[in-house]
């Protein structure tokens, strides 16, 4: 019994120590346990935050293919033609010739008139007024050069000749300034010793304008001279009009006068020439010509 008695009673000190111990570790676990939870928590926190921000989120785009098809058009663009027409440099020479054949008519009215050569009056001309193309012929009209003078009350415009900003005059259109040219040389006395000279004798009227005061030059007489023998003006002193044999050695082929409808463009389709010559050759300013205007037209 006391044996029994110290089983138990060790039995019951073991199980007491056992009890005792095994209390001792689950505080110490307990104790250890709520010390790691937090920190467990926070590394594991850590993790997820961790993972969560560096992972990379993959988006696959889908490729599209965009296929174009060639749209055939039905229109046909037009192309543009080159003009088979070559494009002819204008010389002094071209300029004269159509000089004369623009205004030959009005110099041969002018000496039925008045008893002045056409040959005299077309040199003059084109001497005086740069074959038409000086800023007194194109602007004011001004085909002989004639100054202003105390008798004249038109229009004026001024030009640098022997003096600079000299007065000259200014005519509505050229034709005035041929007829004003006639009745300068017949109402001033100093001229009128011309008269008594022959309309044929060409060389002694150019002799006799520069004699008179004319013109400063003293080269004058030999350039208007040169003139009527180079271009043959003496065939517009005879009382017929110009032969058809002579018209064919021109190089001008006709004279046109515009019709309601014409244009440039229409003008040198039909005559198979550059509307640029047309433009050169009659001095026109942009592209406008008018209703019964006359325009030269040069051999293609």
């Amino acid at each position: 019994m006391v044996l029994g008695r110290k089983y138990f009673g060790d039995s019951q000190w073991w199980t007491s120590r056992n009890q005792t111990h095994e209390s001792s570790t689950s505080k110490k676990k307990n104790a250890n346990f709520k010390l790691w939870q937090p920190i467990t928590f926070f590394i594991l926190f850590i993790s997820l935050n961790s993972c969560g921000g560096s992972k990379k989120v993959i988006v696959e785009r889908q490729k599209i293919t965009v296929k174009r098809e060639e749209v055939k058009s039905n229109i046909t663009l037009e192309k543009k033609v080159k003009s088979k027409v070559p494009i002819k440099n204008i010389t002094n020479k071209d300029k004269i010739i159509a000089y004369i054949e623009l205004y030959y008519p009005i110099a041969q009215k002018e000496m039925k008139y008045f008893g002045i050569p056409a040959s005299i009056t077309l040199a003059q001309g084109i001497l005086e007024s740069g074959m038409g193309y000086g800023r007194l012929a194109t602007d004011a009209n001004n085909h002989f050069g004639i100054k202003c003078h105390r008798d004249w009350n038109g229009k004026r415009i001024y030009h640098d000749d022997d003096e600079e900003g000299e007065c000259f005059r200014v005519y509505k259109d050229p034709e005035n300034s041929f007829r004003d040219h006639s009745l300068f040389l017949r109402d001033r006395s100093r001229y009128a010793f011309l008269f008594d000279i022959k309309t044929n004798h060409y060389e002694a009227w150019a002799i006799g304008l520069k004699k008179a005061g004319y013109a400063t030059d003293p080269k004058y007489p030999d350039k208007l001279i040169s003139l009527v023998e180079r271009f043959d003006l003496t065939q517009f002193d005879e009382k017929n009009k110009i032969t058809q044999n002579q018209k064919k050695k021109s190089k001008i082929k006709t004279i046109h006068t515009v019709k309601k409808g014409d244009t440039l463009y229409s003008v040198s389709k039909k005559y198979n020439v550059t509307v640029d010559l047309i433009i050169e050759l009659n001095k026109i300013k942009g592209q406008t010509i008018y209703l019964g205007q006359s325009l030269i037209i040069p051999n293609p």
